[in-house]
């Protein structure tokens, strides 16, 4: 019997039950974002080691919801959705047990994969009652004003490029293949943007072009938030590139950095879906 329907709701001690209780805010945060999240992301979040083991926490909030639903008299949408595969975007096959009779979900295409998921979404983002929710199970909200970073990293002055960040920047164009990029493009440094910003390093691809923001090991929170937020401008910046000159390559954010993030940095990276590789050193 699939995972899904196995797993029981909310209310319980089995360990899933405990971590489904941790997960709900943080879908919810995620889903007033607007912002899907990943299976690794959403773990390490969790503090739970192995992904693969969030089968039964996402069936479990699952079951939740359609508890909520009958209770309610009233649609919820499957929020366990926003939980995606970082490289397809999509959710696993275990979603196909709560998008109502749609049981050959594992059987069609990823374009009509994409348009299940996408219809579902939008519910997501649009529904109005998940604080409502949250009081239901007597779950605080997950912490999602992040003022006193952003303050902190509006008034943080750099002193420009150290030797550290400058030898990680070369590291980091360079040597894709060691920050799990495939192809052997040579990254361009200091790429200038038309907005008058210029990206770490640029990698082309035939099919993508990726922009990495890199931060040394002397960078701290407000410097690093800093970054979080540059990778959301060059992205912005480089899709609209993009439409701008008829191109049809997909765009990528990264942020390098040498050490790891802190825990509200997690939650912000993850609430504005800005990927982050860490612990990376040349």
């Amino acid at each position: 019997m699939a995972t899904a329907l196995v797993s029981e709701t909310l209310e319980g001690d089995k360990l899933y039950q405990q971590r489904a209780r941790m997960a709900l805010p943080l879908l919810i945060r995620q889903a007033h974002a607007g912002e899907p999240i990943t299976y690794e992301n959403l773990a390490a979040e969790l503090g739970m080691p192995n992904p693969r083991n969030l089968n039964y926490v996402l069936g479990c909030i699952g079951q939740s919801m359609i508890a909520v639903e009958k209770s309610w008299g009233t649609e919820v949408p499957p929020i366990q959705c926003l939980v995606v595969n970082k490289n397809t975007g999509l959710p696993g096959e275990g979603i196909s047990e709560f998008l109502g009779n749609l049981s050959s979900y594992s059987k069609l295409s990823k374009r009509q994969r994409r348009q299940i998921v996408d219809t579902e979404l939008a519910k997501i983002y649009s529904f109005p009652s998940w604080h409502k929710i949250l009081t239901l199970f007597d779950l605080s909200p997950a912490a999602s004003d992040f003022t006193k970073l952003i303050h902190k990293a509006q008034k943080f002055r750099g002193g420009g490029e150290s030797k550290a960040h400058k030898a990680l920047k070369e590291y980091v164009a360079s040597n894709p293949i060691n920050i799990g990029l495939k192809g052997d493009a040579i990254g361009h440094q200091e790429y200038r943007l038309p907005s008058g910003d210029s990206i770490d390093v640029l990698f082309e691809f035939r099919s993508e072009c990726v922009a990495i923001e890199v931060k040394s090991a002397s960078s701290n929170d407000a410097d690093l938030t800093r970054g979080i937020y540059q990778c959301v401008k060059y992205q912005a910046v480089l899709e609209a590139m993009q439409r701008a000159t008829d191109s049809k390559r997909n765009v990528r954010t990264i942020l390098i950095i040498a050490g790891e993030l802190s825990s509200p940095l997690i939650a912000l990276k993850n609430m504005l879906g800005i990927e982050v590789i860490e612990n990376v050193t040349c």
